[in-house]
């Protein structure tokens, strides 16, 4: 499966970064797509890179295989051209050792994960100076909304970022601060929040909640924001209101989830 590593504002011969990778493989007349956050740690051979959340993953049928190797080629030379490097070796989940597994604390949180619409098309349109620069503001924009609404950064994700807070409405309201903030840069975002328990080991967290926030993001459309039934079952007493957007199988995640999106 070729393997793409983004190098974005970094270099690569830098270690020590949160980027994205892409992958595909072609199957007769079937493209797999595979694409997520990674953490890149070492340079050149010994590099090791592994997903900071389970990626997504999406499958085309191109009817022939000419079609697949042509669908194939073309989305290999844009990532070539988007500043994307060829990656060797396996990209591994994130390790986890048997010391840290007796660390682990449970916590109890809100989760946010936002996420830039179209991000690749908007780069190739920029030009990698002008998205750097764009890139810089998107997270001064994102960052300066957590500082206001008390969440905390637990990673980016090469063009998004997951976040914590301790109140679902606070969680919610930087959700909406946020998307209106980045609109002034020309962005559009799509958000998912849930509510649940996940592990802490020192600056490092894990659990299905914040794969489950993933996935509701992955549902929401550009400028929405959707939250899953933990998160409005917390807030039945608020003021803000929710539409009801049905029950949706959430990729990798073993039950299904009621959605509703925020309305304001």
């Amino acid at each position: 499966m070729p393997k793409f590593l983004r190098i974005g504002v970094h270099q690569s011969n830098v270690s020590g970064y949160t980027s994205k990778a892409w992958c595909i493989r072609r199957v007769d007349s079937t493209i797999f797509l595979k694409w997520g956050a990674v953490e890149v740690h070492g340079v050149g051979e010994g590099r090791k890179v592994s997903w900071t959340i389970p990626p997504r993953d999406k499958t085309i049928r191109c009817r022939t295989v000419q079609r697949a190797k042509d669908y194939a080629n073309a989305a290999i030379a844009r990532r070539r051209n988007h500043r994307y490097e060829p990656l060797t070796g396996n990209i591994a989940i994130r390790p986890r050792t048997a010391d840290r597994a007796a660390e682990l604390e449970q916590a109890l949180a809100t989760i946010l994960f936002v996420d830039i619409v179209r991000s690749t098309e908007k780069a190739a349109r920029l030009g990698d100076s002008r998205w750097t620069q764009v890139m810089k503001l998107y997270y001064a924009a994102v960052r300066r909304e957590l500082k206001t609404l008390r969440g905390k950064e637990v990673v980016t994700t090469g063009d998004g970022l997951l976040a914590t807070f301790g109140a679902p409405a606070a969680g919610v309201r930087c959700a909406g601060a946020i998307r209106d903030a980045v609109r002034t840069l020309g962005l559009e975002v799509r958000v998912g929040l849930h509510a649940g328990e996940y592990k802490v080991s020192g600056a490092e967290v894990f659990g299905l909640a914040f794969h489950i926030g993933a996935r509701v993001a992955a549902k929401a459309a550009a400028g929405e924001i959707l939250v899953s039934s933990a998160v409005k079952d917390l807030m039945s007493q608020s003021a803000i209101r929710f539409k009801d957007r049905g029950i949706h199988q959430l990729k990798g995640v073993p039950e299904r989830w009621r959605l509703y999106r925020v309305e304001h």
